[in-house]
């Protein structure tokens, strides 16, 4: 047997959960070394431990087990579990050892003004750091991570298997994005120019099964989305075994839609409720060539 069929028969009988799953996960982590709250899914958590709930939101993530949506030794404990268990996994330095060599002395002109004090955190060249002392014109800044050194412990619990593809979706995106999109998925009929067995094209109607996501302006200026939104969506159609995602752009009232139709009334209310494609329409039809409008206005700043 060969090792390919092996592991296929071995995937096959495997029980419980496996990589690939989606599935709905609550958690808390902590250090191990004084108990410091380092991630949770738990609002009520959250608000014992004096984080501001108003500026996220905390909910159970739906994560892919194998993808590294968590740190892998939690994910290996997951394998082989049941939706309803619990469990507790302690991370060796998740976030990496402390390197006394990242304490580094730097003049203190780069650092703001207001910054300039002992356990500020600071962005100098790229690199994040907490200030340590600041004395004249130098500052000794620690560049490690906040929690570089310290063991973390993760309590938690599965709540359940994602089979949803559109739940899939939205949990995907929200391991990115904190903002809620709405979305759904349809069959489109689309027509593809394709190459016949003689070797010429001709245009065929196919079946594309689309994803299509109203793009809103808290997402179209999110700077995560603007410089990676390529790779990430092509991960939801990997995931999801779609054909495409369309990106759709929501303009409302409240918005840029309610400026365009302040712009309407400034010169004169001709645009109305008309569709942009209905306006271009009707230049069109008016003939209107920019270049004689500008000749005649031209001639008549000379007259006066």
């Amino acid at each position: 047997m060969s090792d390919e069929t092996e592991a296929d028969t071995a995937d096959e009988s495997a029980e419980g959960l496996q990589n690939g799953d989606f599935i709905r996960l609550a958690y808390t982590a902590r250090t191990v070394d004084g108990g410091e709250l380092v991630d949770t899914t738990d609002e009520e958590v959250a608000e014992e431990e004096g984080v501001d709930t108003d500026e996220q939101e905390f909910a159970p993530r739906t994560i892919i087990l194998g993808e590294g949506h968590i740190f892998e030794p939690v994910e290996e404990d997951i394998v082989g579990k049941e939706v309803g268990d619990e469990g507790s996994v302690v991370v060796d330095q998740p976030f990496g050892e402390y390197d006394e060599e990242q304490v580094r002395t730097v003049k203190s002109d780069k650092i703001p003004e207001d910054s300039r004090f002992p356990g500020a955190h600071v962005d100098i060249d790229g690199e994040h750091g907490h200030v340590e002392t600041i004395v004249g014109g130098r500052a000794r800044v620690d560049f490690n991570h906040a929690l570089a050194g310290q063991d973390v412990e993760y309590e938690y619990e599965i709540l359940g298997e994602v089979t949803d593809r559109l739940e899939k979706a939205q949990g995907l995106l929200s391991m990115y994005f904190d903002v809620d999109l709405d979305m759904h998925l349809e069959t489109d009929e689309v027509e593809e120019d394709v190459e016949n067995d003689e070797g010429e094209t001709e245009t065929e109607t196919v079946e594309k099964e689309t994803l299509y996501i109203d793009q809103n302006p808290q997402l179209q200026f999110n700077q995560q989305w603007m410089m990676g939104k390529q790779q990430i969506l092509q991960q939801v159609i990997d995931q999801l075994d779609i054909d495409r995602v369309i990106v759709q752009e929501v303009i409302d009232g409240s918005g840029m839609g309610g400026m365009m139709g302040g712009m309407g009334g400034m010169m004169g209310g001709g645009a109305g409720g008309e569709d942009l494609g209905d306006i271009e329409d009707a230049l069109e039809d008016a003939d209107v060539d920019a270049d004689e409008i500008a000749e005649e206005l031209e001639a008549e700043d000379v007259e006066e």
